[in-house]
């Protein structure tokens, strides 16, 4: 069994990708210029998702930053308005339709 670069094995991120496929969160395209490649886009499901991942990575970054010093910095005035990055994704997205 191989893993990732990240230190998943395949057989279990396959099967999470699959999961979230199911429950419309992401969807899987082709990339344009390699056909035999997979790429995961976030739906509108997933998309909607920001504002509550934004809101646990600001725990996160708070609460567990006392235990895992080394932890990425998070700063949130990247951040404050998650409806523009929305729509930045979705533009992004939009390269990949069908």
């Amino acid at each position: 069994m191989a893993a990732s670069q990240e230190g998943v094995a395949t057989n279990l991120l396959s099967a999470r990708l699959k999961l979230l496929e199911s429950l419309d969160v992401i969807t899987k395209r082709k990339l344009p210029e390699n056909k035999k490649e997979n790429i995961y886009l976030l739906t509108e499901k997933g998309i909607d998702l920001a504002p509550l991942i934004l809101e646990l990575v600001i725990w996160s970054d708070k609460y567990v930053r006392a235990y895992n010093a080394d932890m990425n910095s998070f700063d949130k005035g990247d951040f404050n308005n998650i409806s523009v990055i929305q729509e930045e994704y979705r533009a992004f997205a939009r390269q990949f339709a069908v």
